[in-house]
């Protein structure tokens, strides 16, 4: 803590101490009592990760914030209204953006699934409003992860496999390269230690004779750009394990066919001075066709910078050169991060806008998703997986999942472009709209009038997220009025058939809910989703028909409360309680069968839909089958559980486990103690270390179903469970 001190104050002054002291005395006093997984108070994580942010030479807000970043989340009456008041308005906002939801108080959640949705949501979008949390997020996460070995195997799994999958592609789209290769190094050797193993091993082969010829080449090279008069820093790099394990996997390689395992960084004063250097270099080494890249005259998306040549040495052992000025090299180091070491003289605001405007997507995409699921996917799958460099007629650079076609680049570049694309040229021959984009291809959009318009094919051929819910968007505006005329229509036919007027359970009162459940302003908006299958129309009467339900009874009984005769009955739809224990509400009779698709249970929200010839099918309201029902969701009605409902209900759940001996005894174990009785199930190995375990069993509810799988989370195999349709 002395030494954070100390260097803040060298940093930032002594004026500016004070604010650092009461920011440690207030972490402290937060996380008094409070260990980390290896027994060592849990004030030097948040000390660690503000030293390592200092050390990259971030702002002040930004050192004290990471100081503070854990205390929302595991302080005790820690808020953001309160680090505004102590800290300052840009501190606090600092800190709510790196903590997740659950612990704010702002939502609840129903699944682990969701619950991991909803936090990915609130950190892009906290990221979008300020670079600078996913700076404190990624420290966070690397000191985590340095200090993993403490924590129990399944946490360690589950761990490793989120930094793999989340926040090493997110220090790679910032730029931060020192952290990217560290968290993916930790990550692979949590998740396949043997993998890790096998591939330190292959280069740690004749890693000597390598590093021989590696300090040979810098002293030749130290020596002749000297004689040239231009000054230069050398080092080498080996490269890192995971990188080398993913190019042989994706090139189907030999260690011997990766020509970086060993590289030299040459750093120089100008740019002018990379190129100088590069033509000295290449006078005295041969360099292998096809392995120089220029990322100086066209950088990467992700701010890097740097001329790349692949030599040969004397010995016929290969390496790279990479040759950058320091400013370079601190961008190649830490990305965005870097800004605010070379602030001075430019206003860091414009520089970021400009290397981060992908960011303005993600708020895009925040616009047009349905759910926080929808928006997650868009952003991993988009902006976060392996990706293909594209070029425009101009020069510009464009980075798209692998699998993108020029539609995808059409939608990119601008949401009108992709709409009105007619044809696509890919380097300068026609191409058809699925053709498949590869790395350094130019591709140039031609496009047709204002009046043309997307075909629903096109979604078929897009690959990005982003550009399928542009699509969508498009076909909800353009056939609004005739989707608005016919969700309508389609809302009265619902309510016709359940005996119901529409003019009664369209009030305010009963409406509102709905609008606001499904995040409609207006009930033209209601009536449009209807009409073009974006809800089901039973969906929306049901909940109608329920709060009209709900207002009649609390009427009837304000009317036995205040009058001193009989209160005259309100008229309530015919119903009749099946033997399966529904409820259908406006049925004389009815066959009534469970759909096997969901398996819904007394405690879930259901829904029937009217079946051709064999009755009714009880859904889940939420099942995927009824959400794709389009037009046919006039078929659904009204339905609930009867009160008290009993009965053997077989529901799956999917259970994600460490692949050890003994994992699926210890679950099976927890099973037989609550009586559960297994009916089926089914286990497969997965190479990441875990094992996914699908299984049925039956129930009495939903109720007992929670009980269940709060029981499996608490057990130190399992990483998450969580109940499937079959």
């Amino acid at each position: 803590m002395n030494e954070l001190l100390l260097k803040f104050e060298f940093r930032f002054g002594e004026a500016n101490l004070a604010l650092l002291e009461n920011a440690l005395a207030f972490a402290d006093r937060a996380h008094a009592n409070q260990l980390r997984e290896s027994d060592a108070p849990y004030i030097e994580h948040p000390v660690a990760v503000a030293a390592y942010l200092l050390e990259m030479g971030l702002d002040m807000a930004t050192v004290v914030a990471a100081l503070l970043h854990d205390t929302i989340e595991d302080g005790d009456d820690v808020t953001t209204e309160l680090l505004e008041k102590e800290f300052g308005r840009e501190v606090a906002l600092l800190v709510d953006g790196v903590t997740k939801l659950t612990k704010s108080g702002k939502q609840t959640y129903i699944t682990k699934k969701q619950e991991q949705s909803e936090n990915l949501r609130k950190l892009f979008l906290a990221i979008a409003a300020d670079v600078r949390v996913v700076i404190i997020k990624l420290a966070d996460r690397l000191h985590n992860m340095r200090t993993l070995a403490f924590c129990a195997p399944a946490k360690q799994t589950r761990i490793a496999k989120e930094t793999l999958e989340v926040y090493a592609p997110l220090a790679h789209r910032f730029g931060m390269g020192a952290i990217r290769s560290e968290l993916e190094d930790l990550s692979f050797a949590y998740l396949m230690p043997e993998e890790f193993e096998k591939t330190r091993a292959l280069v740690g082969s004749q890693q000597a004779e390598r590093v021989e010829a590696l300090n040979s080449a810098m002293r030749d090279m130290e020596e002749m750009l000297t004689e040239q008069g231009i000054e230069a820093k050398l080092a080498g790099r080996p490269k890192h394990i995971y990188s080398v394990y993913r190019k042989m996997q994706r090139s189907n390689a030999g260690i011997n066919e990766v020509y970086d395992l060993i590289a030299i960084r040459v750093i120089v004063d100008s740019v002018n001075d990379c190129y100088g250097a590069l033509g000295v270099i290449h006078a005295a080494w041969k360099p292998l066709p096809g392995r120089f890249k220029d990322y100086i005259a066209m950088p990467k998306p992700n701010m890097y910078r740097s001329l790349h040549t692949t030599l040969m040495s004397p010995d016929g052992i290969p390496f790279e050169v990479q040759l950058r000025t320091q400013e370079m090299h601190e961008m190649a180091e830490y990305g965005i991060a870097a800004h605010w070491m070379y602030k001075e003289g430019r206003s860091v605001e414009t520089v970021l806008d400009k290397k981060t405007h992908w960011l303005r997507q993600v708020l895009e995409a925040n616009e047009m998703a349905e759910n926080s699921r929808e928006f997650t996917d868009s952003i991993l799958k988009d902006f976060l997986g392996e990706y293909v460099f594209v070029l425009s007629p101009q020069g510009e650079i464009f980075d798209l999942p692998v699998g993108s076609t020029p539609l995808d680049f059409a939608y990119r570049i601008h949401t009108n472009i992709g709409h009105r694309t007619q044809h696509a040229r890919v380097n300068g021959a026609m191409v058809r709209l699925d053709y498949i984009l590869k790395t350094n291809d130019v591709v140039e959009i031609l496009t047709g009038g204002e009046k043309a318009g997307p075909s629903r094919d096109w979604l078929n051929i897009v690959k990005t997220q982003s550009a399928k819910s542009k699509i969508r968007q498009w076909f909800k505006r353009a056939g609004r009025e005739e989707n608005i005329q016919k969700g309508r229509e389609m809302l009265e036919a619902a309510a016709k058939r359940q005996g119901q007027s529409l003019a009664v359970l369209l009030k305010p009162e009963y409406y509102q809910d709905v609008l606001k459940r499904h995040n409609f302003a207006a009930l033209d908006d209601m009536y449009s989703a209807i009409g073009f299958g974006g809800v089901a129309s039973g969906q929306i009467l049901h909940k109608l028909m329920d709060m009209h339900r709900k207002a009649t009874k609390l009427e009837e009984m304000s009317r036995r409360l205040t009058s001193s005769g009989p209160a005259a009955a309100a008229p309530v739809p015919k119903s009749r309680v099946h033997p399966h224990g529904i409820v259908i509400h406006g049925d004389p009779g009815m066959a009534v069968r469970f759909s096997h698709c969901c398996n819904p249970l007394p405690g879930d929200a259901i829904v029937g839909y009217i079946t051709r010839g064999r009755g009714v099918s009880i859904h889940r309201a939420d099942c995927k089958n009824v959400r794709s029902l389009g037009q046919e969701a006039a078929r659904m009605i009204d339905i609930e559980w009867a009160a008290a409902t009993q009965g053997a209900f077989t529901v799956s759940v999917r259970v994600h486990a460490v692949d050890r001996v003994g994992s699926i005894m210890e679950i099976s174990k927890l099973l037989v103690n609550q009586n559960i009785s297994v009916s089926d199930m089914n286990c497969r190995a997965q190479p990441e270390g875990h094992v996914i375990i699908d299984m049925s069993f039956t129930v009495q509810s939903a109720e007992q179903l929670a009980l269940i799988l709060q029981g499996l989370k608490k057990l130190k195999v399992v990483m998450d469970v969580y109940r499937i349709d079959r």
